[in-house]
């Protein structure tokens, strides 16, 4: 296998375990980074950009990551609040007036970051192209009327909680969510991580694919992707399918490999990164991290377990429709 990088002593598992997943073509291509006590041990890439297996998945490879963009949102939110730009008490009418509209006065920042607005999708229809306008998505979600009563239940907000998280960061800081992840976050840490792609990279970006191409011999056909589970678009009515296709406006072929998408703040789901620089964040909001030889932490250890206090019990999601092993909080 065309594996790069490396696997500190102790940690030869992490490398064993990624080979056996390309190898099983469990993946295409993928990267895992692991810090530990602040120190990366494990950071390494292999298999391909491409269901062909022609174009190696290297470090250099950025990929899109879904709804880990979520983290670094909230992560954002986290820094904004120690900053005292607004807290996780305040109602979020009094830093976003608009959002007042539908009976949504009394939902606090809280309750907005841990998924009990009941905003997990918009009124009315909804194309493509309005996802993609930054305006047009605050706008009609301050305008929406909640799904249920706020705060009496938790509905997974697959999408919208990017502009809900990013629109506070927007109206508080000053910067949109995509410069201030690079100005506040990927920056200080020497790292890669985009909500709103600039073109030059592009090139760059490996396509989300739904799995390796079955082999005429079917007796080694590969093991299903987990992408490819999804590949079949979603078209009921269900809460499910309004949170993860916005009532289908993101039921577009390949619309996640898009440039327009790429280029877009959809900051529920359109970070492109790759596995180190989401470790080294993630990392950043735990201790110290080394960045030639400066230590950078993003937020205090008191920022960061107000964040993750409970908001609300395990339960079942009113999305996902199951019943989660976690309590929210607000990251």
């Amino acid at each position: 296998m065309n594996v790069e990088g490396f696997a500190a002593p102790g940690f030869d598992a992490v490398r064993d375990a990624f080979v056996a997943n390309l190898e099983s073509r469990d993946d295409i291509g993928a990267g895992v980074a692991v810090f530990h006590r602040g120190k990366l041990v494990v950071d390494l890439t292999g298999g391909w950009r491409d269901n062909a297996g022609t174009i190696p998945y290297t470090p250099d490879t950025l990929q899109l990551v879904f709804s880990t963009t979520k983290g670094v949102v909230a992560t954002a939110v986290a820094m904004c609040v120690e900053r005292g730009l607004f807290d996780y008490d305040d109602l979020v009418s009094h830093v976003w007036p608009n959002f007042a509209q539908a009976g949504k006065g009394d939902v606090t920042v809280a309750q907005l970051l841990s998924h009990q607005a009941a905003l997990y999708t918009v009124d009315g229809p909804l194309e493509f192209d309005n996802v993609l306008d930054w305006n047009e998505m605050v706008t009609r979600l301050a305008a929406t009327a909640p799904r249920f009563a706020p705060g009496s239940a938790h509905a997974y907000h697959a999408l919208t909680f990017g502009w809900l998280a990013g629109e506070l960061v927007r109206l508080t800081d000053g910067r949109n969510i995509g410069r201030f992840v690079q100005e506040e976050i990927a920056s200080p840490l020497g790292v890669e991580a985009y909500i709103g792609l600039p073109e030059h990279l592009e090139p760059r970006v490996a396509p989300v694919n739904t799995g390796w191409a079955k082999p005429k011999d079917q007796s080694v056909a590969p093991t299903e992707s987990k992408a490819g589970k999804f590949a079949t678009p979603l078209v009921d009515d269900s809460p499910l399918t309004q949170a993860l296709t916005l009532n289908g406006a993101m039921n577009v072929k390949g619309g996640f490999n898009r440039r327009d998408l790429h280029a877009a703040e959809v900051p529920g789901a359109n970070c492109i990164t790759n596995a180190r620089s989401m470790a080294t964040m993630y990392a950043a909001t735990m201790g110290e991290v080394d960045v030639d030889g400066t230590p950078v932490r993003l937020v205090s250890q008191e920022a960061i377990e107000r964040a993750h206090t409970p908001q609300v019990p395990s339960r079942r999601d009113g999305v996902l429709l199951v019943n989660t092993a976690l309590r929210w909080g607000t990251c």
